[in-house]
């Protein structure tokens, strides 16, 4: 059974990609590339049914921006119920709010490298 990038979810990726917040076109300038230690990150990466804000598939390392959807009980809900999804697939789960990429982007990106195994 396939779960990464499943066709079904291929033209909301697209959608989404095309429309970037701008939280989110901050730092995929600081990540995309290689830039970071030379990992490969890929934006909008599907997961069985969910879609990664920013995956990286050699450390399985999921970077997800939170904004204020994320921070009503319904939010809070599906993300945990995400989280806990993605873990049983041994990845790990980043979360950093929209302000902390306007404020301290090094330090984001300080702590993401922090994340590395390798």
């Amino acid at each position: 059974m396939k779960i990464y990038n499943k066709e079904i979810l291929k033209d909301t990726r697209k959608v989404l990609r095309k429309n970037l917040t701008k939280a989110e076109a901050i730092l995929w300038k600081a990540l995309k590339n290689k830039q970071i230690d030379g990992r490969k990150f890929r934006r909008q990466h599907s997961v069985g049914n969910y879609i990664l804000d920013f995956y990286c598939p050699s450390e399985k390392l999921n970077i997800e921006l939170d904004g204020m959807p994320h921070f009503t009980i319904i939010g809070e809900k599906k993300d945990k119920k995400r989280d806990e999804y993605l873990r049983t697939l041994g990845i790990k789960i980043i979360r950093f709010e929209n302000r902390d990429i306007y404020n301290n982007l090094s330090g984001v990106l300080d702590v993401i490298q922090e994340n590395f195994t390798n």
